[in-house]
């Protein structure tokens, strides 16, 4: 490991946060712009009034969330919308600059200059954060959770990063994949511990709506979620692998068991690297990195700002390169540098509307699994 780069070096982390948010914002655009926070906002009012979340009313603008985010929500709607806009925004960059800093922190042995591997995730990851920004999203907030997970396992405070987790799944529900990896890699401690969390997440409505409202509220949640899927397959901006079999082949069964097969290869390459991992020195970071990239290949409701939870992996693929096989380690540069440049002021609208398209951004994301996997394989991390 290199001298005097141990710990995270956070004034990078907030030098990409201070161009991902000039990126995002022109001056004076601010109060226009995080048109998903006004979900937020609005979900956290209906909560204060115990008031029906989930409706087909809102149109594209549905709250999509389980109903535990609206409850812990609720404090928002006391302010105004702009303030808590505004506020919303300073915090997310300062999730920006947590996010990147605990990407290099959770490395098992750092190989390269943190300059260096903030230089690749803010090439590969910048197009990423700006538009999560201009979006008021909480995709930062749930990497952020989901590497201080990581970061809590490796320094063995298993209890901690359980609740981690719990609270990732608040944030983002396809969270839930990550608790059996939890429970199957630290035991019955992390299984209960999560277990209990999650209980209390699900009960946490009975203190506003009651026993039988909150059933309703889930169930309702169920039917917006699965009901909203099958429309948003064919946007150009779903990066999922249902939505590159819906484009190249249309709403056909030969798409639907495309996507099955894939998504069955994904779990599958998933669970045989967290099986692979006895004899690693810390395999949780390459464990976590991989889940974190696949979630939105394999969620329906995958878009494109979605992988910059995958900023673990970026970093790791940058730290151990020069550990793959010389024509998947190219393949993978060739992918990132795609994913980072493939910019809509770079290529215009006509050529990035039809790049999107062919979903090529999920190829790209592909041929990273493929050298993360590699790298479990070679025993590397």
């Amino acid at each position: 490991m290199l001298k005097g780069v141990a710990r995270p070096s956070w004034w990078i982390g907030a030098a990409v946060a201070a161009v991902a948010a000039v990126m995002a914002f022109g001056v004076g655009r601010l109060p226009g712009e995080l048109r998903d926070f006004d979900v937020y906002w609005t979900a956290a009012g209906r909560a204060t009034e115990a008031a029906a979340l989930y409706r087909e009313s809102d149109g594209h603008f549905q709250f999509k969330y389980l109903p535990a985010f609206a409850v812990l929500a609720a404090p928002v709607a006391l302010l105004p919308l702009p303030v808590a806009k505004a506020s919303w925004f300073v915090i997310s960059v300062a999730l920006l600059v947590g996010l990147v800093g605990l990407s290099l922190a959770i490395l098992p042995a750092r190989r390269r200059p943190a300059w260096l591997l903030t230089l690749v995730v803010a090439l590969a990851m910048g197009k990423f954060y700006g538009h999560e920004l201009v979006l008021g999203q909480v995709n930062i907030l749930f990497g952020l959770l989901a590497a201080g997970a990581l970061l809590m396992l490796k320094r063995d405070r298993v209890g901690v990063a359980s609740i981690l987790v719990v609270a990732a799944v608040v944030v983002k529900p396809y969270a839930v994949i990550f608790l059996p990896w939890i429970a199957w890699v630290r035991g019955r401690g992390a299984l209960m511990t999560a277990g209990l969390g999650m209980a209390a997440m699900l009960a946490l409505p009975v203190l506003l709506y009651g026993v039988e409202g909150t059933i309703e509220l889930h169930r309702q949640w169920w039917i917006t979620v699965t009901a909203s899927t099958a429309p948003n397959l064919t946007n150009n901006d779903n990066v999922s692998v249902a939505g590159l079999f819906a484009k190249w082949l249309g709403a056909t069964p030969v798409a639907a068991l495309a996507t099955l097969a894939v998504t069955m290869c994904l779990l599958s390459v998933m669970a045989w690297v967290v099986i692979g991992r006895a004899g690693v020195s810390q395999p949780e970071t390459l464990d976590g990195a991989l889940i974190l990239t696949i979630i939105p290949l394999i969620s329906p409701q995958g878009w494109d700002y979605v992988f910059l939870i995958a900023t673990p992996a970026i970093a790791l693929f940058a730290n151990y390169d020069d550990r793959l096989p010389a024509p998947l380690r190219w393949a993978t540069w060739a992918a990132v540098a795609t994913i980072g440049l493939s910019l809509f002021d770079l290529m215009g609208r006509e050529r990035y509307a039809a790049f999107m398209s062919w979903s090529v951004i999920t190829v790209c994301f592909l041929v990273l699994v493929a050298a993360l996997a590699t790298l479990r394989k070679r025993r590397v991390a």
